[in-house]
This record gives C-alpha cells, sequence and structure tokens, in this order.
C-alpha cells in the first residue's frame, strides 16, 4: 500500500456499505476491456486515482423496484456466506447501488426493459423516462473488501461484474451527471493496471486476470475473495 493508504491516524469508523460494478466488454475477441474513470483532484478521498464506477449503498435504494433475481449462488455468496444482508432487499440493495452509480459516475445505464411504466426517483427517473429499470439477472459477485481501521473513509464494498451486453443505454456526454469521475473510458485489464489506482483497484484487476483465465463467462458458484485486515495486514478469504 502507498503511505497515504497505510495512515493510521484517523479514529477509528465503522465501514460503510458500499458497491462496485466492474463492466467488461468482451468484443474485441482479445484481452477483456473494463470501464473505469478518474477521480477529480477536488476530491479528498483518492483524488485523480482511476477507478470503477461505485459509492455506498443508499437506504432508497432498497425500496427501487427491479427485475429479475440474483443467481441462487450470487445471493448466497452475499447474504450467507459473507454474513451479509439480512433481507433479500437489502441484498437486492447493493446491486442497485452499483447501477446507480454507474449511471452518476459514468453516464451508462446497466439496465433492462420494464416490463411495466413505473415512477423512478432522482437518479432513477432517468431509468424509467427510458423504459428501462435494474436488472439483477446478469449480476456476479466477484469480490468483497473491506477498508482497514483507522482510515480517514472506510467502507465495506461489494465489487460486482456484469458484461457489457448488460448496457441498455448511456449519456451522450461520455461521463455521468455526478461530474466524479473524468476520462471515463475502456481500458484493456493490463492498461488499466499502469494507471494510478488504490491498491484494492489494483488487487481487483489482478483477481479478475486470474479468474477469467480459467472461468472466461464468471460462473457463479466459482469462490470469491473477501479482503479484511486482521493485525497487521489484509487477509485473503474465499467465500
Amino acid at each position: 500500500m502507498t503511505a497515504a493508504e497505510r495512515n493510521t491516524s484517523d479514529p477509528n469508523l465503522r465501514p460503510r456499505d458500499a458497491s462496485t460494478l466492474l463492466i467488461l466488454d468482451r468484443s474485441g475477441g482479445g484481452v477483456p476491456r473494463v470501464l473505469m474513470g478518474r477521480r477529480h483532484e477536488r476530491h479528498r478521498f483518492m483524488p485523480g486515482m482511476f477507478v470503477f464506477p461505485g459509492g455506498r449503498v443508499d437506504p432508497g435504494d432498497s425500496r427501487v423496484p427491479v427485475r429479475g433475481t440474483f443467481h441462487p449462488e450470487v445471493e448466497r455468496k452475499l447474504r450467507h456466506e459473507m454474513k451479509g444482508p439480512k433481507t433479500a432487499a437489502r441484498a437486492r440493495a447493493f446491486a442497485v447501488a452499483a447501477v446507480r452509480e454507474t449511471y452518476e459516475e459514468a453516464g451508462v445505464f446497466v439496465a433492462g426493459q420494464a416490463e411495466q411504466p413505473w415512477a423512478g426517483k432522482d437518479d432513477f427517473a432517468a431509468f424509467s423516462e427510458r423504459g428501462l429499470i435494474p436488472d439483477l439477472t446478469p449480476m456476479r459477485l466477484i469480490a468483497r473488501a473491506i477498508t482497514p481501521p483507522r482510515r480517514p473513509r472506510r467502507f465495506d464494498t461489494r465489487f460486482f461484474a456484469v458484461f457489457a451486453d448488460a448496457i441498455a443505454d448511456q449519456l451522450k456526454e461520455g461521463t455521468g451527471p455526478s461530474g466524479e469521475l473524468q476520462d471515463v473510458h475502456w481500458l484493456p485489464l493490463d492498461e488499466a493496471k499502469s494507471l494510478e489506482l488504490p491498491t484494492i483497484t489494483l488487487t481487483i484487476i489482478d483477481e479478475l486476470q486470474a479468474r477469467l483465465r480459467d472461468d472466461p463467462d464468471l460462473a457463479p458458484a466459482v469462490p470469491v475473495p473477501f479482503y479484511h485486515w486482521r493485525g497487521k495486514g489484509f487477509v485473503r478469504e474465499e467465500i
């Protein structure tokens, strides 16, 4: 980790639930590309670093309607094996948050066609106006990581992945309405690793590359890594 990431002078905050979405494009027939963007320099937290779209889970995310369901193995890992959300609605909220943040930060709609009209609130108004609704079916859980203690911000993050055919629409501006991410574009995984990345982002890319070599379709039953801090370093477990 960098010196900033190793700084333990902050109060020991409770981690906030968060989720991140990796969108993988295999259309070129070669190395998959992932959608990433650079955090705005005005941010106090990780300014200028390249990240996947994502952010904390909001209370309203559990009330957003969805289509489809998680694959049973995805839900089992998310709720039970990881000692995660106790209700199905809270489990859905993690995927909904990932979809919402991807729209806010990258202007990309990861969604399916709504079977009937609905009225989305706030950011989800843009979905319902297009006849779109978040879809749980393509979601694959690929990792979980908890920020170490005594950092300025702490998150308990679930990392989801979908393939690019889950994109239903995107804004012409090439970024999202929040302006949090700049230089949003598709990057081959090896090229992404050469950028200025948070340590956990680099770790997830390494994990993803290793998995794709043996499991190119991200089968739901494959164990996923869980990184958390114990003693003086990260522990990697498999769920």
